[in-house]
């Protein structure tokens, strides 16, 4: 019986870096860089972190006691400074560092200048109320630029920041407030969702009514109409910050300084609080933001996250700020007023690089080409893909309405890792639905259970040495942390089954625990969802393992059908067959069933095992990221 998951995946088109990007990327050869990087690692690092500044310098790049790792060890430092006050000191001062775009077409510019000078007020606004480095701080508001500041001032005077996605029910967020204890809470009177005004307030009241942590709450107030505040508790994001000074010199920390702490859901029971810190997390956001995306100082770049999801921390905030970046960050849905709002906004402000999820992705498939086809796209240089394995199909349809030319930078990564760990360069010969290669620096690999590489075929993603934006622990629960350590001793393991082919390119599939047994033959659910949206009736789907009597499990799939699609049995049919032909016997769903939506989390991943649990009659477990 295997222990290895088989892989049944077929795509064999290989696409050529651009020679136009090449010449002029950062990177030209990914095979000797990445041989140099690994060669020596700490020496690699060592070179990032001093194009960045340090108070003080480190006296040792890595101490590494198994499996917990410090880096620059000794070394002072703040992200924050990094992020802001390197670049007033410079022309960049003011250049744009943030365009916002609210839902109905509002539009805010702040200048690193601008922004530098609204974060220190913030900080001075914080040092007011009594907080003192190490101290946490819960910010709970829309995508609007005040997350922004909200974040760089916690970090500039050494409080830790959690940032709570605002969807979040008043549950949730109370369990992330007890847990890490916050003094206080920023948030909003509103947000909006499709014009519909979304209350957060009363979230926040309910949860705060069940925290005796929660000294103050600062409310940005976007309605005329907002309730009064409660004084003294209570404060106005404008009154609180009116008189504050523009000027607050940046906490010299030490690089081991916990920056945040993001709580990322578990298959079971409480989330987990990932901690990540100053020095290795600046260093290996920084450099992935410029080398992924060949960032360059005329690049408008757009990423379409939230910074309540660690794909808005790394690669909205502190990555491209870290680089002196231009961000462009937008509120609302793709899909909102129409299904050509994000390619509107990429030719009105000239967007160069575009980084968006599989999940988005699928969505616009669904409205057809016609609605790209109406935009200027050719400002796009650099485009990328996260938050899960994209499949073949969505891959083909980015690459092809964004004009068939720009590279598609497919990035695994996780929370935990903090910064993206395998991925192409733009030099990087491309294979649609591979996340290629790893970074620079990174050693990773497919092993089976006992430890061993699997040389071509599929097994578990591990990373077998520490880097820099490593999370530190979970926090309060350091035995949660060991279990990334333990599982296959010697490694990290990322707990995504991968399979690796004969070039060395690795092709995630999604979680361990969404692999289905069929017969002895493990098969990842990420395939045969990736077999039947390529179907042309298709436009998204998920696959969960069944118990059967003599199979051990059989495949049901959920799909949902393009507009104008109707379910039909010769439908169901033609699906069963389609992944007859792609993949083979071994993966054909026994049951697929019609669905009008899938249980996501708020970040866009499948939530598989709610789907298992609903049909098994079962504990789903931790649902609080759940977005419906």
């Amino acid at each position: 019986m295997s222990e290895n998951i088989e892989t049944l995946q077929r795509s064999t088109r290989v696409i050529p870096p651009s020679p136009d990007i090449t010449a002029n990327a950062h990177i030209q050869d990914y095979e000797t860089a990445y041989m140099q990087s690994v060669v020596n690692p700490e020496k690699f690092w060592d070179g990032i972190a001093k194009e960045l500044h340090w108070f003080s310098p480190w006296n040792k790049v890595l101490e590494w006691n198994y499996p917990w790792a410090k880096w620059f060890v000794g070394g002072t430092c703040n992200i924050a400074y990094n992020c802001l006050d390197r670049h007033v000191q410079t022309w960049r001062k003011n250049k744009v560092a943030v365009i916002w775009v609210g839902e109905e077409g509002q539009e805010r510019i702040l200048t690193y200048g601008e922004l530098y000078r609204q974060v220190n007020k913030c900080a001075n606004g914080l040092k007011s109320l009594g907080l003192n480095k190490g101290d946490r701080v819960m910010i709970y508001l829309p995508k609007i630029p005040e997350q922004i500041v909200a974040m760089l001032a916690c970090a500039r005077i050494g409080v830790i920041h959690s940032v709570v996605y605002s969807g979040f029910s008043a549950t949730a967020l109370a369990a992330r407030i007890e847990a890490c204890e916050a003094r206080v809470v920023i948030t909003a009177d509103v947000g909006y969702d499709r014009s519909r005004k979304i209350p957060l307030k009363p979230v926040v009241d309910e949860a705060v009514a069940k925290c005796p942590s929660v000294e103050k709450v600062i409310v940005v107030q976007r309605e005329q109409s907002a309730s009064p505040l409660q004084a003294p508790k209570e404060l106005d994001w404008e009154d609180w910050l009116k008189d504050q000074s523009p000027k607050c010199e940046a906490e010299a920390l030490d690089s081991e300084t916990p920056l945040y702490i993001l709580y990322t859901s578990g298959t079971t029971g409480k989330p987990k609080g990932v901690v990540h810190v100053h020095g290795g997390y600046m260093v290996g956001t920084y450099i992935t933001t410029k080398y992924v995306f060949d960032l360059k100082d005329e690049d408008v770049y757009f990423c379409v996250a939230d910074p309540g999801w660690v794909t808005g921390h790394s690669y909205i905030v502190y990555g491209p700020l870290l680089n002196g970046a231009t961000i462009l960050t937008a509120e609302g849905k793709p899909d909102y007023p129409n299904p050509g709002r994000w390619w509107d906004l990429i030719e009105r402000y000239g967007v160069s690089i575009f980084y968006t999820t599989p999940t988005a992705i699928r969505l616009l498939m669904k409205f057809g080409e016609d609605w790209p086809k109406k935009y200027d796209l050719s400002s796009l240089k650099i485009l990328g893909s996260v938050g899960e394995p994209i499949n073949p199909e969505a891959w083909e349809w980015f690459h092809r309405v964004t004009g068939g030319t720009k590279p598609i930078m497919d990035t695994w990564w996780q929370t935990e890792t903090g910064m993206i760990m395998v991925t192409p360069l733009p030099c990087v010969p491309l294979k649609p639905g591979s996340a290629t290669r790893p970074f620079l620096g990174i050693e990773a690999d497919v092993m089976d259970r006992k430890g061993n590489t699997v040389e071509h075929g599929g097994g578990f993603g591990v990373i077998k040495k520490p880097w820099p934006s490593m999370m530190r622990t979970i926090y309060k629960e350091p035995d949660r942390y060991l279990l990334y350590w333990n599982t296959i001793p010697g490694v990290y393991t990322a707990g995504d089954v991968c399979h690796k082919d004969e070039d060395g390119y690795l092709w995630f599939m999604g979680r361990a625990d969404d692999v289905v047994k069929v017969a002895g033959n493990r098969i990842g659910t990420a395939e045969v969802e990736s077999a039947l949206v390529s179907h042309e009736a298709v436009v998204e789907a998920a696959v969960i393992g069944k118990p059967h009597q003599t199979a051990g499990e059989q495949i049901k799939a959920f799909v949902i059908l393009k507009q104008g699609q109707e379910e039909t049995p010769d439908l169901i049919k033609s699906l069963q067959d389609h992944v007859l032909q792609e993949l083979g016997k071994i993966a054909v769903p026994r049951e697929i069933e019609v669905v009008p939506s899938l249980p996501k989390t708020r970040s866009g991943k499948i939530m598989r095992r709610v789907l298992k649990a609903k049909e098994l009659g079962q504990d789903p477990g931790d649902i609080s990221t759940l977005e419906e």
